[in-house]
């Protein structure tokens, strides 16, 4: 008698290339981990999506979330994330933007000096 595969296991092994058709990123479109997606207005109207680009859209469509957060959330490894969103972006169905920079810490003394002119003008 033969032992039937283990289809959970299998799944694993072949969902990314299925998802993909074994394509990779286009080196014409890079996207960062941190790179911010949102769903735009034409991802309501579109029907006709896999579940993996219908779940990102889902995902998005509350505003943006970061390619590190829709991998985590969806559970998707981030390169598959990243195909689907190529393929997204090239039907108009997402907006992407570079992350806000971290604001650069003020200098201590440079505050100190403010709050004691506040102080001295309001006093």
């Amino acid at each position: 008698m033969t032992e039937e595969p283990d289809f959970e296991v299998v799944g694993e092994l072949v969902r990314p290339y299925v998802i993909t058709s074994g394509r990779t990123l286009p080196s014409d479109r890079e996207f960062s981990v941190t790179t911010l997606v949102t769903a735009s207005e034409k991802a309501q109207q579109s029907r006709v999506l896999d579940p993996e680009s219908r779940s990102i859209l889902e995902l998005c469509s509350g505003g943006f979330l970061s390619i590190a957060e829709i991998a985590g959330h969806t559970g998707l490894p981030l390169g598959v994330v990243r195909v689907v969103l190529s393929d997204l972006a090239e039907s108009k169905l997402i907006y992407t933007r570079a992350p806000v920079p971290v604001a650069e810490r003020a200098d201590r003394q440079l505050l100190e000096d403010v709050l004691h002119g506040l102080r001295s003008h309001f006093a």
